[in-house]
């Protein structure tokens, strides 16, 4: 799976690293039925989670946990399933100034969801991220589900790391889980 033109020049970006290491993951669908995608369940051994035993399990934790170990930015492997323990991860950021490479916190029936900021609307966000829709992808999620943004603890922050305004395209978000 490719991303959709309006996303490309994510593509030409330079970090941050999160950014980076989620981009590489786009496309990846849970196993709809009986089985598993090798790929998710791999990441909870590599995370060293032993009792992550389906991907039919929400997985937008277990995601950000493979995005965030992987650029150098590790979360508790015994939290990092539940999305809204990632309201105490790295820096908090005012929801009104996330940035690109931020952790969107989202609230939804049934619990939370986790998704890195690459831009936003005047009425939603636009956030990369995994069980989006069962797919590691980009969705757009109400402004007003986001409890909390989250930014990495960088030693220098990247330099393009900034406000995105995109154009209002493509339904709202109803389905991260």
């Amino acid at each position: 799976m490719t991303l959709p033109d309006q996303y490309k020049w994510l593509l030409n970006e330079s970090g941050p690293k999160m950014l980076i290491e989620s981009l590489k993951l786009y496309g990846i669908q849970e196993v709809q039925g009986s089985g598993n995608n090798a790929t998710i369940m791999e990441w909870a051994t590599e995370l060293g989670i032993s009792w992550y035993t389906a991907d039919s399990v929400p997985w937008c934790g277990l995601d950000m946990g493979i995005v965030a170990k992987r650029a150098g930015h590790p979360f508790d492997k015994n939290l990092l399933l539940s999305a809204l323990e990632w309201l105490h991860w790295g820096v908090e950021i005012p929801i009104n100034q996330a940035m690109l490479g931020d952790v969107l916190v989202i609230k939804r029936s049934g619990g939370g969801h986790i998704t890195l900021y690459v831009g936003e609307d005047p009425e939603a966000f636009h956030g990369l991220g995994g069980n989006q829709s069962d797919t590691h992808d980009i969705a757009r999620i109400a402004k007003n589900r986001v409890v909390g943004v989250r930014r990495p603890l960088y030693t220098v922050q990247p330099a393009n790391v900034r406000k995105v305004i995109l154009s209002s395209s493509g339904a709202l978000s109803q389905n991260e889980a």
